[in-house]
C-alpha cells in the first residue's frame, strides 16, 4: 500500500499494490503495523457496504460528533465515485476546506479520513458499492452533518445533482457559531 497524504492533514488516499497472475489479482486493504505508520492505532469496529443506483446521486456529508468521533476507511468496490471530505476540526489550519477524489472498483484507490471531518460521495456511474471501515459504532445521539452544497465550503460535485435524500437535502449551512469539532 502507498500512503499519500491529501492536502487535509490527517487524511489520507491509499492506493493498493495489487499482485496479478493468470487467475486475477490479490491485494492488502489492510496491514496494523503499515496504518501505524500513519498514526492510526484504533480498531475497526464496524464495516458497512452501500449501494447507490443511480448517476449523479449524491450521500452526504456525514460525520459523528465527539464523543462518539470516528475515523473512516472508505473504498468503491463497484462503478465510480467522486469522494469528498471536509475538514471541521476547530484549530485546524483547514477548518472549512474540502478534498475530492475519484474512488473506483478500476483505480482500487481507499480515502483514510480522520475524525473531526464531514464526507460524503456523488455517484459517477449506476450502480455504485463503497465499503466503510469505521472505528466507533454509529450513533444516533452523535449523529451530524452539513449541506452537500454549503456556499462557505463550495464544493464543486462534478455533476449536476440526480438524486438525494430528503434528510440530505435539509441538513444545515454552516453558520458563524459554528467554530469546529474538538477531537
Amino acid at each position: 500500500m502507498t500512503f499519500t497524504e491529501t492536502s487535509l492533514p490527517g487524511a489520507y488516499l491509499i492506493e493498493l499494490s495489487p499482485r496479478s497472475d493468470n487467475r486475477g489479482w490479490f491485494a492488502r486493504t489492510y496491514d496494523k503495523a503499515a496504518f501505524a505508520q500513519i498514526g492510526h492505532h484504533d480498531d475497526w469496529v464496524q464495516m458497512n457496504h452501500s449501494m447507490t443506483c443511480q448517476t449523479g446521486a449524491i450521500r452526504g456529508m456525514h460525520f459523528q460528533h465527539p464523543s462518539n468521533a470516528e475515523i473512516k476507511l472508505v473504498r468503491c468496490v463497484a462503478g465510480r465515485v467522486f469522494d469528498v471530505i471536509v475538514d471541521l476540526r476547530a484549530q485546524s489550519p483547514t477548518f472549512g476546506c474540502w478534498f475530492g477524489t475519484e474512488l473506483s472498483a478500476d483505480n482500487g484507490h481507499m480515502l483514510y479520513i480522520p475524525k473531526g471531518f464531514a464526507h460524503g460521495f456523488q455517484t459517477l456511474t449506476t450502480d455504485c458499492q463503497l465499503i466503510y471501515c469505521h472505528s466507533a459504532y454509529y450513533s444516533p445521539d452523535h449523529e451530524g452533518a452539513i449541506r452537500y452544497n454549503d456556499p462557505r465550503i463550495g464544493i464543486t460535485w462534478p455533476l449536476p445533482v440526480s438524486d438525494l435524500s430528503d434528510r440530505d437535502a435539509s441538513h444545515p449551512l454552516l453558520n458563524d457559531q459554528f467554530t469546529g469539532l474538538t477531537v
